[in-house]
Parts: C-alpha cells; sequence; structure tokens
C-alpha cells in the first residue's frame, strides 16, 4: 500500500466521521431553530387574541353593555373579538389558525373537537398546568400548536352564562337555552388553541441543511484535490527519485545528479543526507577498486 493511498485512506475517514458529526449537529440546529421560530409565531398569535379580548372588555364592552337589553351584539364579547380579528389575519395567512375551543360553548363554532377537549381537560385536571406546546397532523400537513386555559376568573362573565333566566334575552333569543350556560367562578372552560403551520420552517431548515452539506462536500474535493497534489510534489515525486536513485547507486552507477539541498524542510535535509551518503559510497567504491 503506498504512501499516497494510505494519507488519502486516513484523510478519507476523518472527512467521513467530520462530516457525519457535523451534519446530525447541524440537523439538530437548523430542525430547533425552525421550531423555535414558529414557536415564536404561535406566541405572538396568542399575545394578539389575548390582547384583543383585555381590550374588548376594558375599552369595547363599558360603551355597549346599554345596548345589550335592545339587541345583542357579539362584539362585546372577548372570545368574539378575539375570533374575528385572527379571521382577519388568516384571510393572508390561511394556514394559520386560532379558536376558543370550548366544551360547553354558547356559540357553537367554538365547540371542542375531540383532540382539543382533550387539552381542555388536561388543563381542568392540572390546574399548575399554565400552557401546552406540542405537534400534530392537520390537514394542511405538520402543525405546532399552542394551549392557554380558558378560566372563569371575572364574576360579569356568569351574567350570561349561568341560567338561561339571567342570561340577556336577545343573546338566548340568538343562541337558545340548550348551550353555554352551568358554567361556575374559576372553572376551565375551555383553551385558547393557536395553530402555525411547520412545513415552509422546516423545508427552510431543511435547504440550509443542504446547502451547508454540499458546501462542506465542495471544500472537502477541493482540499482533498490541494492536498493530493501537494503530497505527490513536495513527498511523493522526491521520495521516489530518491529510491529510483537509490537502485541505480547500489547497481554502481554514480552518474546520477545530486538531489538539491536548498530549503530548510525535512524534504531538503532528506537530500542533503542522501547527498552525502552517495559520495561517501561513492568514495569507499573508489578505494576498493583501487
Amino acid at each position: 500500500m503506498g504512501l499516497r493511498l494510505k494519507f488519502n485512506l486516513v484523510l478519507a475517514v476523518v472527512f467521513l466521521a467530520g462530516f457525519a458529526a457535523a451534519g446530525a449537529i447541524s440537523r439538530q440546529l437548523l430542525q430547533e431553530n425552525a421550531r423555535d421560530e414558529v414557536i415564536r409565531d404561535a406566541r405572538l398569535m396568542m399575545e394578539v387574541a389575548t390582547s384583543v379580548r383585555t381590550y374588548t372588555v376594558d375599552q369595547i364592552r363599558p360603551h355597549l353593555i346599554k345596548q345589550m337589553e335592545e339587541v345583542f351584539l357579539p362584539q362585546t364579547v372577548p372570545a368574539y373579538a378575539a375570533t374575528e380579528a385572527i379571521a382577519q389575519l388568516r384571510k393572508k395567512y390561511t394556514e394559520y389558525s386560532y379558536k376558543e375551543a370550548t366544551l360547553n360553548p354558547t356559540n357553537p363554532r367554538n365547540r371542542t373537537a375531540d383532540w382539543e377537549a382533550d387539552l381542555v381537560n388536561q388543563f381542568r385536571g392540572h390546574a399548575d398546568v399554565k400552557e401546552i406546546v406540542n405537534e400534530r397532523l392537520s390537514s394542511t400537513g405538520r402543525s405546532l400548536f399552542i394551549a392557554k386555559p380558558i378560566q372563569i376568573g371575572n364574576p360579569a362573565c356568569l351574567q350570561c352564562h349561568t341560567t338561561p333566566a339571567m342570561a340577556p334575552p336577545t343573546m338566548v333569543k340568538i343562541y337558545g337555552e340548550a348551550n353555554g350556560y352551568g358554567w361556575k367562578l374559576n372553572e376551565i372552560i375551555g383553551a385558547q388553541v393557536v395553530s402555525v403551520p411547520m412545513e415552509v420552517p422546516l423545508r427552510n431548515a431543511q435547504r440550509a441543511f443542504t446547502t451547508f452539506m454540499a458546501s462542506l462536500a465542495a471544500v472537502f474535493v477541493v482540499v482533498f484535490i490541494v492536498l493530493n497534489i501537494m503530497l505527490s510534489w513536495l513527498i511523493v515525486r522526491p521520495i521516489r527519485s530518491m529510491s529510483q536513485a537509490a537502485d541505480r547507486i547500489s547497481t554502481g552507477d554514480f552518474g546520477e545528479a545530486e538531489f538539491n539541498e536548498k530549503g530548510k524542510d525535512e524534504m531538503a535535509v532528506l537530500g542533503s543526507s542522501f547527498n552525502r551518503m552517495r559520495r561517501s559510497l561513492e568514495k569507499a567504491m573508489q578505494m576498493i577498486g583501487d
């Protein structure tokens, strides 16, 4: 096995090990960054929805509450306001979704799906859990969701959700007496659920990973070629010349020109030593001949 082959085998093993390690680490980091990006988007949507709810309670409802006796205005309901505000956003970003998922809702569109009901029951069973972040497969592909519990902390909410008799007649007229009643103070009745698609961030992460690995492979190929050229020019070629010269000298042929001794590297030192050996051997052969 030649020196060049040994060198290339070691270089290839080192590269493959480094390539695999760099690939595993970079892929994990890119996937984590993509997930963090999705979580930031989901949290932003959640904060927008929460802000709309707060604004509705503090700024809208007090001005319209008196009109509830004549006509029910869903715009005064925080859940309705938040849902409608996010609905405007979804006209441009259709894959994003927000829902005030409720076990016993007044508005049927807020009724929980099976997986949303599991989230609400998890919040109800574990009061210390304030947020759930997880992934699921939706109709649009892989998505990440953030869920936060909806808890009745304001006694004013019970005015509409204790019994149909206590609720505004205008509301009962629209939604009926079957749903949205029986709520209790401090009870967790639902969950705010924000879903954000992961396809685009993951695709971008995969593109970045592919580009990085291709660049790394290209750099290795260039380094491999350059190192082989340097190995051939600076080491293999001089050693081969010395080996051929040694073969000729061993048969008594001293007509070979001496090697260049310029420089201070190892090959120059080796050439100088070879030249001294050659001259010494040539003198010894002459002395024997005489």
